[in-house]
């Protein structure tokens, strides 16, 4: 499912135009943005799951092009969802 199909989902069960609804939706992912960029930022959704972000450290890899050649990654912080227990149980729910 992408964005466009989402929004019309949710518009359908919701009953609202699509309109308000794709608005709502980019308001929502713009929200969680703003909260994972802050320093321990976290959106915890309470039965469905945790919006966080994750320290990487920095490390060598390998440059593709050049299999010799070493190239520095530099730390970084990954965004990360965490499934909570009835999300789980709802998706594994047969």
């Amino acid at each position: 499912m992408n964005k466009s199909q989402l929004v019309e989902a949710v518009a359908k069960e919701t009953k609202l135009t699509k309109k308000d609804t794709e608005a709502t939706v980019n308001a929502f992912i713009k929200v969680v943005e703003k909260e994972l960029s802050k320093k321990n930022g976290k959106v915890q959704l309470i039965g469905f799951g945790t919006f966080e972000t994750r320290k990487r450290k920095a490390r060598t890899g390998r440059n593709p092009q050049k299999p010799g050649e070493t190239v520095k990654i530099p730390a970084s912080s990954a965004p990360v969802f965490k499934a909570g227990k009835a999300f789980k149980d709802a998706v594994n729910k047969k």
